[in-house]
């Protein structure tokens, strides 16, 4: 009995079951490259931007930005491209793009989910049918004759489907775990590696005198002044020489005295 055969006699609840097993398998394939791709290539990623880290600021964020094709290259890049960072936007950035990426590391979970929950009841539900089929053309007359031998024999065509059921959820459950152990692990690098660098980070920043990346300085006001206001600002004004008020009645000590005062003086 060949699979084609098997699949005409589970009955047409294998129809939806085969979609189902074709969606599974497109996501399964496409997880596996996803997962194989990442786990030949993160583990150098690291290595080498934490190397660079400690000499160079800017090397390390070149390193990184060749990765970004790379989920942990996408996460060390972005708080290294920041051109203005202190040490709790250098963490804020790291926290929101490890939430991004472990986000796309859980796609097609949903689906392989609904492929777990739908293919047994759709089994067990072709299972039914074939029962409800089967056990119409039974006649208690015929109990113990030759003629129910047919009955038997379409009841376990009918567990065709329930087995078809099992199988395509099985085979989706083994995968769905096995993707979620990959995710798990993926949180306990990117936890590790952010640590890592945000320590470097601490210890030495990159020197905002030297460096055009990370930190930089704060611009002054008068980068903002207008050329017009910039030059009245600068422009000093010229000292209004001391006029000279005083005249010859000013050598008198007692100017306001009366003039007898004076005379007796």
């Amino acid at each position: 009995m060949d699979i084609l055969d098997l699949f005409n006699k589970g009955g047409p609840a294998m129809w939806p079951l085969l979609v189902l097993s074709v969606l599974s398998l497109s996501v399964i394939f496409e997880r596996l490259w996803f997962w194989l791709r990442i786990l030949t290539q993160e583990k150098e990623i690291v290595e080498r931007v934490l190397d660079a880290a400690t000499d160079n600021w800017e090397i390390s964020t070149e390193i990184a930005q060749k990765a970004i094709d790379q989920p942990i290259g996408r996460f060390l890049y972005a708080p290294l491209r920041l051109q203005k960072s202190d040490a709790e936007t250098f963490r804020l950035a790291l926290e929101s793009t490890a939430a991004e990426e472990v986000a796309g590391m859980r796609r097609g979970e949903k689906l392989l989910e609904s492929v777990i929950a739908l293919s047994p009841l759709l089994g067990l539900l072709g299972t039914v049918l074939g029962l409800i089929q089967s056990l119409r053309a039974i006649r208690i007359g015929d109990l113990g004759t030759e003629s129910t031998a047919g009955v038997t024999t379409g009841i376990g065509e009918s567990l065709i489907s329930t087995a078809a059921g099992l199988i395509v959820a099985i085979v989706t459950l083994v995968f769905y775990r096995l993707f979620q152990g990959f995710v798990v692990n993926q949180v306990k690098v990117f936890n590790k590696a952010g640590n890592d660098l945000e320590l470097l980070y601490r210890q030495s920043p990159p020197d905002p005198n030297k460096s055009t990346l990370g930190i930089v300085r704060e611009p002054t006001q008068e980068r903002f002044t207008s050329p017009r206001k910039r030059r009245k600002n600068n422009s000093t004004p010229t000292p209004e020489p001391a006029s000279d008020t005083t005249d010859k009645t000013d050598q008198n000590p007692f100017p306001d005295s009366p003039p007898e005062l004076e005379n007796e003086s």
